[in-house]
């Protein structure tokens, strides 16, 4: 099982390796250049055998040569102690096999090797020297050459040199060779081809060892060119796809060198870039589709606010009509009668006549409920036209200065001299403006400072701000403010319609009224209006009575 997962592991290695496409290209280089220099090699030695061949044969040549000169002169003169001293001491040296002369019948007359001397040859390869040799011109007579093995196993030249029968040979006293016979035999000398197998076999050894380092080295350097200039751009490219793919967008890999895999780099991170600022794009949209989404959801949830505030309000004025045209009557009866009672008591009955004072004084007050529940059940047609808010604000002041100077509070007014005429109904504007102001120093029962302002806000807008520093109002009043019937004044102080019927009259003017206020820290009111509105505005049917 061991061995198993030894053998799976090592394939997927090999597996892994041969997927990299830098060692598929240095399996690629290694394998061409040893193609290459193999057969560079192989044609080397072949080449260096060919010359060595063509120099051994050269010299074999020039060594027979000799030989036969010397053969000749020892002939010529009839030395025949002298060639047999000469055939022995050239077959010495070193490298000579043999040395031998066979005459024209084939039998051997001299040679190196005593066993031989008087042996007839009959080999093929003579007889067709001599019979060449006679066919052939002078010119055609060269020498011959074999290769054999001897029973050491070492190879071994023989090179057989035809003796011509030259002029001088045929005229000497001593031989009786008649001058038509142009061969009277052969020389053959046969040499060893050790020492040049071994020199080969040493050169080709070397030119092995020599290609191999080549290749070897010229491997290294292909791998570290393969790993600088092919495996680090490429290792590089992948880890940035790799956390470009994890998303790490925007990744930048290092560009090196100008080229192919440098083109590639920067193709890559620039469609990083893209990829970055695409996905910073579409979450900037989905940021800015939730912030709509949002906002439209807001605006909707103030729109059905609105629609329950309306439909609130209209249901409040229709019962609040019902009860005030249901209750006047009654209340004018008790009123009239409690006047004639008084008249009827006064100096009689002192206890009598304060009785029915409280009852005309608490019917009076009834009475004044009942009209502002009739306002504010029966709003009444705007009278637009155009109006100065600074003389509305005047007005305002001169009605409630007495007011001021006896709570104490200092009145400033910051009005705007570049403030145009606002289409509106000025009556019912400056009835608001008074609810706000009364509101104010009611705030301040131990005096304080009213700010009243009036400016123009864009190219359509005019605002009038209310500002008091009194003791200002919680949040959870704040939200509750505009409500009919609330109120933060005591009882009998106030019925709580004086804002709601503010705010209804703002709101028919296409405005909006707004509040901040904090706890100490004093209220703001802001009315906002359009300086262009409608020529009039119809009450709401669901508001008449």
């Amino acid at each position: 099982m061991r061995v198993r997962e030894v053998n799976t592991l090592v394939r997927e290695r090999l597996a892994r390796v041969w997927r990299s496409l830098s060692a598929r290209l240095m399996i690629l280089l290694v394998v061409s250049m040893t193609a290459v220099f193999g057969l560079l090699g192989y044609l080397h030695i072949r080449l260096q055998r060919q010359h060595l061949e063509q120099s051994t044969l050269a010299s074999a040549q020039r060594l027979s040569d000799v030989i036969k000169r010397n053969a000749n002169y020892s002939m010529l003169h009839n030395e025949r102690d002298g060639l047999r001293q000469m055939i022995s001491d050239m077959a010495e040296e070193r490298g000579i096999v043999r040395v031998r002369i066979i005459n024209a019948q084939g039998r051997v007359t001299f040679t190196s090797n005593a066993e031989e001397l008087g042996a007839t040859v009959d080999g093929p390869q003579i007889d067709a020297l001599l019979r060449g040799a006679e066919q052939a011109g002078e010119t055609g007579r060269r020498a011959q050459f074999h290769t054999y093995r001897l029973p050491s196993g070492e190879r071994a030249l023989g090179i057989v040199n035809p003796i011509e029968n030259s002029p001088t040979c045929s005229s000497a006293q001593c031989h009786a060779h008649p001058a038509e016979q142009k061969i009277l035999g052969i020389l053959d000398t046969n040499i060893s081809l050790a020492g040049a197998d071994t020199s080969l076999a040493e050169s080709t050894r070397e030119l092995m060892l020599t290609t191999f380092l080549a290749v070897l080295a010229i491997a290294a350097l292909s791998a570290i060119f393969v790993w600088w200039v092919v495996r680090n751009p490429l290792t590089a490219l992948k880890a940035g796809t790799e956390r470009l793919g994890s998303g790490e967008l925007g990744f930048q890999v290092e560009v090196g060198q100008s080229g192919e895999l440098a083109d590639v780099a920067h193709a890559f991170n620039a469609m990083s870039r893209q990829l970055q600022e695409a996905r910073e794009e579409i979450r900037a949209w989905t940021r800015t589709l939730e912030a709509r989404v949002e906002q439209k959801t807001s605006e909707l949830r103030s729109a059905q606010d609105e629609m329950l505030r309306v439909e609130r309000m209209a249901s409040i004025g229709k019962l609040a009509a019902v009860v005030a045209h249901e209750i006047n009557n009654p209340l004018a009866g008790i009123l009239t009668y409690a006047k004639l009672l008084k008249k009827r008591f006064a100096g009689k009955d002192e206890e009598i006549y304060t009785t029915l004072d409280l009852v005309e004084t608490e019917s009076r007050r009834c009475g004044e409920i009942v009209r502002n529940l009739m306002t504010f059940a029966r709003t009444t047609s705007l009278n637009n036209e155009p109006a100065d808010l600074n003389a509305v604000m005047t007005r305002c002041v001169r009605l409630v200065q007495h007011k001021l100077e006896l709570a104490n509070i200092a009145l400033q007014t910051e009005l705007s001299a570049d403030l145009p005429s606002v289409w509106c109904d000025a009556g019912q504007i400056e009835q608001v403006v008074l609810a706000l102001v009364m509101n104010a120093i009611d705030a301040m029962p131990g005096g304080g400072n009213l700010t009243l302002h009036t400016r123009r806000t864009g190219e359509d807008r005019a605002q009038i701000e209310v500002c008091d520093d009194g003791v200002g109002m919680p949040p959870d009043v704040l939200k509750n403010l505009f409500e009919p019937f609330f109120t933060t004044k005591e009882r009998g102080r106030g019925l709580g319609l004086g804002l709601a019927i503010s705010r209804s009259i703002i709101e028919r003017h296409e405005g909006k009224i707004e509040v901040a206020s904090a706890p100490g820290k004093g209220t703001r009111f802001t009315i906002t209006l359009p300086i262009r509105g409608r020529a009039t505005a119809e009450p709401p049917a669901e508001r008449a009575a």
